[in-house]
C-alpha cells in the first residue's frame, strides 16, 4: 500500500473543499440538469476510453461544459468520471477525490472565464471570430488552475520546491488544452444549434482519432527510448569504469546541436547518437575493457573496432537514422588519421564530428578510476588546440558557446584511485589523450 503523505492529504482536502464550494450553487439554482448529465455521462465514457486505450486524458467535452454550463454545474460534470475510473494504487479514496476536485476547479475557472466575457451569447449566436476570444481565454484560466493545482501536489507529495514543482507545466499543457479547447468550442456550438447535441458528438470523432494517433507515437517513442536503455544499460554493465559517459555525451551532443540551430528533429537524433556511440563495446572482450596498464598494438586494434561493431549492432533499428553514420564514424580525425576509415574534412558525417566532440569533452571533464577530470576550461582549450586536426572547429566553438551559456556539471563515473596508487594508462585517444 502506498500511503498518501500528510501534506498532499491535506491538499487534497483544500482543493475538494474548493470544488464543492464551487458548485454548491448548482443545487439551489436554475440547473440544466439534462445537459449537465448528458455531458457528465460523454465525459466519464470518454475518460475512461482515454484513459484505458490511450493512457492520457480527454478535456473537450470538459471545456465544452464550460462554454455552455454555469461555472457551478460545469463543476459538477467531472464527478461521475472520478467516481466510475479505477484507482490503481491505494489508498483511493483521497485519489478519487483529487480526480474529482482537480478537474471540478479547473472547469469551474474555465467556465467563469467564458462567463465574464460574454462567451455564452457569442457561443449561441455563432459569433465568429468573436467566440474565439473568451474561448481562449478559458482554456488560458483551465491551463493555470491545472498548473496551480499539479504544483502544489507534487511539492506537498514530493517535497519539491513550489518554483521548481511549477517549472513548465503551463507551457506544456497549454498546446494539447488549447487543441481540446478548440474541439470543445465547436461542440458548444454545434450543441446550440439547431442540430442540437447529437451533432456535436461527431465533433469528438476526429478527436479521437487524433488522441490515438498520439498515443501510437508516444508508444513508439517508449519503446525507443526502452531500446536505448537497454543498450546503454548494457554497456555500462560491462565497462563499470564509463559509467553515465553515454548519457552525458548524448546531453552534450543535444547542446552542440541546439546551439548550431538545428531542427528538433535532428536535435533527437543527436541525442541519440551521442547516447549509443560505444554500443559496439559489446563486442569488445571484457578483458580488455577492463584492462590495467598501457594496451599492445594488437590490443588497441581490436578495441578500436568498436565503431564498426556498433554500427553493426543497430543496422536494423530504423529509428536511429543518420545516428549510425555517427557510431561508426565519431573516431574519425579531420586530419585523416583517425579510424575506422581514416575519413578526412567533410568526409566525416556532420553528425559523427557533433559526437566527437562531445565524446572528448565529457572523457576529459569526467573523473575515472584511471584519469582525474581535467577543469571545463581546460577540457575546452584542449579542443581548442587540437580543432582543425583532430576535431571540428563549428562543433568546438558551439560547444564552448553552449557551455558559457548553460555551463556544465562535471561528474565521477567510476571510483577514485587509492592514494598512492596510480592512475591506470588506458589511453585510448589519440591527440587529446582524455577518450577512447
Amino acid at each position: 500500500m502506498e500511503a498518501v503523505p500528510a501534506r498532499a492529504r491535506v491538499c487534497v482536502a483544500g482543493a475538494a473543499l474548493l470544488a464543492a464550494l464551487c458548485a454548491l450553487p448548482a443545487l439551489g439554482g436554475p440547473t440544466p440538469w439534462g445537459a449537465l448529465g448528458l455531458l457528465a455521462a460523454l465525459y466519464a465514457l470518454c475518460d475512461q476510453v482515454v484513459r484505458r486505450r490511450f493512457g492520457g486524458t480527454f478535456y473537450p467535452v470538459l471545456l465544452a461544459a464550460a462554454f455552455l454550463l454555469t461555472p457551478a454545474a460545469a463543476a459538477l460534470v467531472p464527478l461521475p468520471a472520478a467516481l466510475l475510473s479505477p484507482v490503481e494504487h491505494t489508498p483511493a479514496l483521497p485519489r478519487r477525490v483529487w480526480r474529482a476536485a482537480r478537474p471540478a476547479l479547473a472547469v469551474w475557472a474555465a467556465a467563469r472565464t467564458h462567463h465574464a466575457l460574454d462567451g455564452g451569447a457569442a457561443v449561441d449566436d455563432s459569433v465568429f471570430p468573436y467566440a474565439l476570444l473568451p474561448a481562449g481565454a478559458a482554456v488560458l484560466a483551465f491551463c493555470l488552475v491545472l498548473t496551480l493545482l499539479d504544483g502544489a501536489m507534487h511539492a506537498a507529495a514530493d517535497r519539491v520546491p513550489l518554483r521548481r514543482a511549477w517549472r513548465g507545466l503551463f507551457t506544456r499543457s497549454l498546446a494539447p488544452v488549447g487543441v481540446h479547447g478548440l474541439a470543445g468550442l465547436m461542440t458548444a456550438v454545434l450543441w446550440r444549434s439547431p442540430y442540437g447535441p447529437v451533432a456535436a458528438l461527431l465533433v469528438l470523432l476526429p478527436m479521437g482519432v487524433s488522441c490515438w494517433v498520439f498515443a501510437q507515437y508516444h508508444r513508439e517513442r517508449a519503446a525507443h527510448q526502452a531500446t536505448i536503455r537497454a543498450l546503454v544499460q548494457a554497456v555500462d554493465i560491462k565497462d563499470g569504469y564509463t559509467r553515465g559517459h553515454s548519457e552525458r555525451v548524448g546531453r552534450a551532443s543535444v547542446m552542440i546541436a541546439r546551439q548550431l540551430g538545428l531542427d528538433d528533429e535532428r536535435v533527437e537524433v543527436l541525442r541519440f547518437a551521442g547516447i549509443l556511440h560505444d554500443v559496439g563495446k559489446l563486442g569488445v572482450p571484457t578483458r580488455l575493457l577492463r584492462k590495467d596498464g598501457p594496451l599492445t598494438p594488437e590490443e588497441r586494434r581490436i578495441i578500436e573496432l568498436h565503431p564498426e561493431y556498433g554500427h553493426e549492432m543497430t543496422r536494423g533499428i530504423s529509428f536511429l537514422g543518420e545516428a549510425r553514420a555517427a557510431i561508426l564514424h565519431h573516431h574519425e580525425r579531420l586530419d585523416g588519421s583517425g579510424y575506422p576509415y581514416g575519413l578526412a574534412g567533410t568526409q566525416i558525417p556532420e553528425c559523427a564530428r557533433v559526437v566527437a566532440v562531445a565524446d572528448a569533452f565529457d572523457a576529459m571533464t569526467s573523473t575515472r578510476s584511471y584519469s582525474r577530470a581535467r577543469p571545463v576550461e581546460a577540457a575546452v582549450a584542449e579542443l581548442e588546440r587540437c580543432a582543425g586536426a583532430q576535431f571540428d572547429p563549428r562543433m568546438v566553438g558551439a560547444l564552448a558557446a553552449a557551455l558559457r551559456r548553460h555551463g556544465w556539471r562535471p561528474e565521477v563515473t567510476a571510483d577514485e584511485p587509492a592514494p598512492g596508487v596510480p592512475p591506470r594508462q588506458r589511453t585510448h585517444g589519440r591527440t587529446t589523450g582524455a577518450h577512447r
